[in-house]
């Protein structure tokens, strides 16, 4: 099992590594910048570098940089939408001294304009951004991953058809294929939460998700507990066992043929204790 969760990089690059080792991780995520905010720091390649060969060193699986909340690539407001498509490009830029490195978004919000124009706005600022990015450095290392979301308030990507269509459209715009930089990232109480029983139905979840996605897009999985019921349509995360879905469901993913081999981060709410009791938990139950 490849899992670890989300760290802060307030004590540099270097240092996501050695921590997530220390609770028996191999892999780990962190925001590209402050989650709330705009700013993102410069990169110290030193720093990458020695991240880069720690991680070799000790096996990672490929780690999963995560966007800010504040980025709404479909917001009515074409400033924010400008702000969104800036910020996604610089993170590109910077992902590029982490080679191999996922960069996870949320899709975003349409505010109100409708899911098909929301899906069309982000799918549109998608491909712009590898665009931009890809003429600044060339060929780009960082697969970008949309998030599945629970379908909370104008929220897109509720459905794995709304996830296809952004990537379809996404491609149209780009020109190209987006096959090898543009994937999916699960959230398992994200999708709980949209109405995809995966208690009960797993397998049919991820054939539903096979079928309309395809699993050879899907990179990686946020391995969350919900504090709701399916099909709540919100979004409050849970500790491991500790919520609707449950820790014995939560293994049946993590061992899941079709999905072990992909990095799981959790999301809980926790503390370093506590995301090492949940690594130890889940690897007991492999």
């Amino acid at each position: 099992m490849h899992i670890g969760y989300h760290e802060s990089t307030s004590d540099g690059l270097y240092c996501l590594g050695t921590e997530a080792l220390s609770v028996g991780a191999d892999t780990f995520a962190f925001f590209t910048r402050n989650p709330r905010g705009g700013q993102a720091k410069a990169i110290d390649k030193e720093d990458a570098d020695r991240l880069n060969a720690f991680m070799k060193d000790n096996n990672f699986a490929p780690p999963v940089a995560h966007a800010p909340y504040t980025m709404n690539p479909c917001s009515a407001n074409e400033g924010l939408r400008q702000f969104a498509l800036q910020m996604m490009t610089e993170d590109f830029l910077h992902l590029e001294y982490i080679p191999g490195c996922f960069y996870n978004f949320h899709p975003g919000s349409h505010t109100g304009q409708g899911s098909e124009a929301g899906i069309a706005l982000t799918s549109s600022l998608i491909a712009d951004a590898i665009s931009l990015a890809e003429k600044q450095a060339g060929n780009l290392h960082t697969v970008l991953l949309i998030e599945t979301m629970s379908g909370k308030g104008s929220e897109i990507g509720r459905t794995f058809e709304e996830v296809k269509q952004i990537m379809d459209l996404a491609n149209e715009k780009y020109g190209a294929s987006l096959e090898n930089k543009l994937g999916v990232c699960l959230d398992t109480c994200h999708i709980w939460d949209a109405g995809y029983d995966i208690v009960n139905n797993l397998d049919d979840v991820i054939t539903s998700f096979d079928k309309i996605i395809g699993l050879k897009n899907l990179h990686a999985i946020h391995l969350n507990d919900s504090m709701n019921e399916l099909g709540s349509h919100k979004d409050r995360h849970e500790k491991i066992g500790k919520g609707k879905i449950g820790l014995d469901a939560l293994s049946r993913v993590t061992r899941h043929a079709a999905l072990k081999n992909l990095p799981f981060i959790l999301e809980t709410p926790n503390d370093k204790e506590g995301y090492r009791e949940e690594i130890r938990i889940l690897k007991e139950k492999e």
